[in-house]
């Protein structure tokens, strides 16, 4: 990093007026040359999806002083591709970060998360990438006991690298009167929402459903998960990747008569 300024992309899903981004805008700043590209709307809960059958819009955006940054009418995953194939053109980014999520991407969630699915894109670029959430739903969260961790994993990463199509999924307990007892590298705990469907009538008469669900974590007795981790107040770290085969499948499935 001495010879080096890396070039990180900042990017989430809450939004570019989002709180989250701006604390990772600022604190990208002390390791590198910041460009931001960031939906110019929430995208909470897109997962992976991009823009195929609309246009897309991008802007710039002067929303952080000194910071090139552009808002996109996309998704997530549209706005890593917008600021690497558009935006960067030939310049290729040593990092792209996604975030600070206002609530937790951990267990299952990471399949859902559009700060996620903004990282993994990343990395199937072959970029290195980390996506960053809170596990705060309130409305105005407070990130900065968060601040130090963020950027020890950051830097970690410019400076030691990743294999190659990895991203990292971060999670950070809430704020508390107790400070972070520090980080934890984890896997992904088998925990998912047991979900239901709240069917309402609006003005109209008319009949629409309301998705609701309970949590349940079915791994509470390993203390391997993220979702362990911060139920001890500890930052966690899931290294994740976007190829999923079920290798183990495909070796059973060759000895089916097909």
């Amino acid at each position: 990093m001495a010879d080096h300024k890396p070039l990180i992309v900042v990017s989430n899903d809450d939004g570019i007026t989002a709180k989250g981004i701006r604390t990772l805008v600022e604190l990208m700043q002390q390791l590198g040359s910041v460009v931001v590209v960031a939906p110019n709307s929430p995208q909470s809960g897109m997962g992976h999806a991009i823009t195929i059958a609309n246009p897309l819009r991008l802007y710039p955006s002067d929303i952080f002083a000194g910071v090139p940054a552009y808002e996109c009418s996309g998704t997530p995953a549209d706005c890593v591709k917008l600021a690497k194939h558009h935006v960067l053109k030939d310049r290729l980014p040593d990092l792209v970060v996604s975030g600070v999520n206002h609530g937790s991407n951990s267990a299952i969630s990471v399949l859902y998360s559009g700060t996620m699915s903004a990282a993994i894109e990343a990395a199937i670029e072959g970029i290195p990438a980390i996506g960053f959430s809170l596990c705060d739903y309130t409305s105005n969260p407070d990130f900065s006991h968060a601040h130090a961790h963020i950027l020890a994993i950051t830097r970690n990463v410019l400076e030691r690298g990743m294999k190659r199509g990895t991203a990292l999924n971060v999670n950070f307990p809430a704020h508390s009167a107790e400070p972070l007892k520090g980080i934890r590298i984890c896997r992904q705990a088998n925990a998912k929402y047991q979900e239901r469907f709240d069917e309402r009538r609006d003005p109209h008469g008319r009949r629409y459903f309301w998705l609701e669900g309970d949590f349940v974590n079915f791994d509470t007795h390993a203390e391997d998960t993220d979702e362990y981790a911060l139920s001890q107040n500890y930052t966690s770290i899931v290294p994740c990747q976007y190829d999923m085969t079920s290798y183990g499948m495909v070796d059973e499935m060759r000895g089916w008569e097909l």
